[in-house]
């Protein structure tokens, strides 16, 4: 049986491919859960997206998958630099957390420097497009795998 990942996309990524595509790009969120799906299905997973422009609609999300999921994949947003009732609630999570951010956070405003994510992810991925999504998905199916 596939393992579960849960895929989560905090605000304004349902705009993806639309908003600032010059920083984006032009893939849009449908765009990067049909690549992670076409790869999970190779890596013997399956992904479930959840997208939420509300810090409790993503709390609930990581709270359920306590219960479903082997590992996930966040992109916040910019809850990333403000949140840290998502990391407590990625924190009660057991198996391993990716973060992901489309562009490098590093080369932007300096309040995008900060994660409070970080503090629970196994693993950042940034600067590297959509892209960063089913790289996220390739280290996790390495590490279900073991």
């Amino acid at each position: 049986m596939a393992q579960l990942i849960q895929i989560i996309n905090g605000p304004n990524l349902n705009l993806l491919g639309k908003r600032q595509p010059e920083i984006y790009g032009h893939e849009t969120l449908e765009d990067v859960a049909s690549a992670c799906t076409t790869l999970g299905e190779t890596l013997g997973l399956t992904c479930a997206f959840f997208q939420s422009n509300h810090e409790g609609g993503i709390i609930d999300c990581i709270h359920a998958a306590r219960e479903t999921a082997a590992g996930i994949v966040i992109n916040p947003g910019a809850f990333t630099h403000t949140s840290v009732a998502i990391l407590d609630a990625l924190n009660t999570f057991e198996g391993p957390v990716f973060e992901v951010h489309i562009s490098n956070v590093h080369k932007r405003e300096s309040f995008r420097h900060h994660s409070y994510v970080s503090l629970r992810a196994d693993g950042v991925i940034a600067g590297f497009g959509t892209e960063g999504y089913t790289l996220a998905l390739r280290r996790l199916g390495t590490l279900l795998a073991q």
